[in-house]
Formats: structure tokens, sequence, C-alpha cells
């Protein structure tokens, strides 16, 4: 890892421990040098990749100030060529899948054994939009409610590196999430057993069974492999088909 890229995570975990918002002044060049412990060039260097990249903004004899929040600057720096891959390449897709099912076992085992009722409370509000929005049918706010409602669990596994992992990969969850839904979301009754694995999930969490939650949430995303595949097959069959009735 270049120098530059391990001042910019250091700059991301400052900001994050500050609480920053978006219009919020970075601290003087001088005093972020001592803080991160690096020299004015790296700095510079490293801020000036984030300003080419539209998460910081320049400005002369005013300073540096935060243009987006650390938690999206994945979108730029990891997520939008995995994004790319997933759309160009299904096996992928399911690559994405298999990374969560190890991820989110873990955050929602730790989520069951550490959930707080604000916790709690923060994933049955996001539970609840899922099926607000899905009632409606805006399917985009659906899949974000969705990702958030994964998100939530991170959040309360309380373990600092498994929820900065899960928030470095929201926006490529969410992209996961949306292509998932169009696809298994398509039939109500796939909608129903979603729905329902849901909700074993979310009563795992609170039985304190870290066991039951970690099953609960792999299977979940196994339930989604396994439908989207199934679909991706019938689909390719149909296509087969019809190649033949042209002939």
């Amino acid at each position: 890892m270049k120098v530059s890229d391990k001042v910019v995570q250091s700059l991301r975990i400052l900001i994050e421990q500050n609480n920053m918002k978006v219009g919020d002044r970075l601290p003087a060049e001088r005093k972020l040098c001592g803080q991160l412990g690096v020299s004015r060039s790296s700095l510079r260097e490293a801020i000036q990749q984030l300003t080419s990249r539209g998460m910081l903004l320049s400005k002369v004899g005013a300073g540096t100030f935060l243009q987006q929040l650390p938690t999206n600057w994945s979108q730029h720096q990891i997520v939008q060529p995995l994004s790319d891959l997933i759309d160009q390449d299904p096996a992928y897709r399911f690559d994405v899948q298999e990374a969560r099912t190890i991820l989110e076992g873990g955050t929602a085992w730790y989520a069951a054994e550490r959930a707080t009722p604000e916790d709690l409370q923060n994933i049955r509000d996001c539970y609840a939009q899922i099926s607000h929005f899905q009632a409606i049918g805006d399917d985009d706010q659906a899949a974000q409610a969705d990702a958030r409602f994964h998100l939530a669990i991170a959040e309360a596994s309380h373990n600092l590196v498994l929820i900065q992992m899960m928030r470095g990969l929201f926006d490529l969850l969410q992209f996961n999430v949306v292509l998932g839904r169009r696809k298994v979301y398509s039939e109500p009754h796939r909608f129903d057993q979603l729905h329902l694995q849901h909700q074993q999930v979310i009563d795992a969490i609170e039985r304190r069974d870290p066991e039951a939650a970690r099953q609960a949430v792999c299977g979940h995303i196994e339930f989604v492999i396994q439908q989207v595949r199934s679909i991706d097959e019938e689909d390719a069959r149909r296509q087969r088909a019809s190649r033949l009735n042209r002939i």
C-alpha cells in the first residue's frame, strides 16, 4: 500500500472518531500532520487524491472541507469497479454473496450476544421499512432499507472492525441487494419467504441465541443464492428454446 493510501485510511479514521459532518473543515495542515504522524508531502498527496475524487474540497485561504462522509468513500475506491464486475459477470455476484455469508454470519452471532435495546429497535425499524416500501412498490427504497437492515445487525455486534468492514462495503452490499431483489422479489411467494427469513434473524438475536442468528442470516443469503441461480438457469433455458424456435 502506498504511503498516500495509508494516510487516506488514517484521515478516514480521524474523521469518524471526531464525528465530522459534511461541510466541516479539516484541521490545519500542520495540526493534521502531527495528529496523523505523517509528513506534509504525504498529507498533501492524500488530500489531493481525495479532492480529485470529490470527497474533500480545498478552498484557497479557507482550508479543506469534508464533501462526503467516509462511509461513501468506498463507492469511489472499491465499490464502483466491483459493481461493474457484478453487473458484467454473473458468477462474481455469487462470490459477493459467499463473502456476505462469512462476514454477516459473524456479525449476527455477536449481535445476538451484545445487542442493546436501542440496537434491537433499529433492526426492527429497518425491517418495518422494508415491508413498507415493498408494499407501496418502491423497489429502490426497499433495497436501501434491506441493506440498512443488514448494516444494523453489524452495528449491533459492537465489533468495530466488523462494523467498519460492513460500512466500507455498504454501497457494494446495496448494489448486490438491488440485483438480488430484481430477481428473487419478482414473485409474491418468494417475498413471503424472504420476509419470514428476516423475521427469523430478528427473533434469534432477540432470544440471545448466537448460533441460531448465524444460521438464520447464512440461510437467508444461501436461499437468495440458490433462487437467483434457479432463475438464471430458467432464463437460459427460455433463451435456448427461443433460438431453436427461430431455426
